[in-house]
């Protein structure tokens, strides 16, 4: 794929803007419509999706999600150096590109929502796992979002797919596990991005999926922030952080205390977590 719409190839456009990637920024540049474009069709047809998309830079991925057919991308841009670039994207596309100048972590992303409405981006590495965490936890739930298709580095890819006994198993797999439908897209090469990053990247999407609804997610992360606190100890121990009675929390659950916390199951955790408020 050579081309997806009028405007000029993306090495052109940084070349004409001086949009050098800011390594405190998180910035890495993909360059490659084809990928773009695999990377906006991961969660089917866009037609009539407003999306959402944090640090769109130079606009790679944004022309994709527009040539795919979004009705509208929102795009949240803390680097001004990269607003005059985006700013000829919306003119090429008249009503269906909005811009935000602003910090991804400080939005009320609600409020960005209408109708069907996706999150897709290629996060920047420094805030990815923080976004991803605010979005799992919003309440209520399920949220206002279709779906996240999102990239990471591939070791924290790997810690949201987890499952029980992966070594990568932890708070953020039992989260995104609990909540939501979660997959590897494929792998990006480091090749793929300028400048290269050290290490390979990939492509997560996450479907929400209905949750029990009086099951607040603050006591999850409780639970699972004490477990995991101590993850080479048995549970009976690292439990302890809680300031419960343990042996309450075993026994809603169903565990003997020499397990550790890698190796229980999702409904383990949520078991204990709806325990907890009696045991205090």
């Amino acid at each position: 794929m050579s081309q997806i719409d009028s405007l000029p190839p993306l090495r052109e456009v940084i070349a004409a803007h001086g949009l050098r990637a800011k390594k405190e920024l998180g910035q890495n540049f993909l360059f490659d419509l084809n990928l773009t474009a695999r990377i906006a069709r991961v969660g089917g047809s866009l037609e009539g999706v407003r999306v959402i998309e944090v640090g769109p830079g130079p606009g790679g991925l944004t022309r994709a999600l527009l040539a795919e057919g979004a009705r509208e991308v929102v795009a949240i841009e803390r680097d001004a150096r990269a607003l005059p670039a985006l700013a000829e994207i919306a003119e090429a596309h008249p009503n269906r590109l909005t811009v935000i100048s602003g910090d991804a972590m400080e939005m009320d992303y609600r409020l960005l929502a209408e109708g069907p409405t996706r999150i897709i981006a290629n996060l920047p590495y420094n805030i990815g796992t923080p976004l991803l965490t605010g979005w799992l936890t919003m309440e209520p739930w399920p949220p206002f979002f279709e779906s996240l298709t999102l990239m990471f580095q591939r070791e924290v890819a790997e810690r949201i797919v987890a499952k029980p006994g992966d070594d990568a198993y932890g708070r953020l797999g039992v989260l995104a596990g609990w909540r939501t439908e979660a997959r590897i897209a494929f792998n990006v090469g480091r090749q793929a991005f300028v400048p290269p990053p050290n290490v390979t990247s990939a492509v997560v999407h996450l479907v929400p999926k209905p949750v029990e609804p009086d099951l607040p997610v603050k006591l999850v992360e409780q639970v699972t922030k004490a477990a995991f606190g101590q993850r080479r100890k048995m549970v009976r121990q690292s439990l302890k952080a809680l300031g419960v009675p343990v042996e309450g929390l075993l026994a809603a659950a169903g565990l003997k205390g020499d397990e550790r916390a890698e190796e229980l199951p999702i409904a383990a955790f949520l078991a204990m977590a709806r325990a907890l408020p009696d045991l205090r």
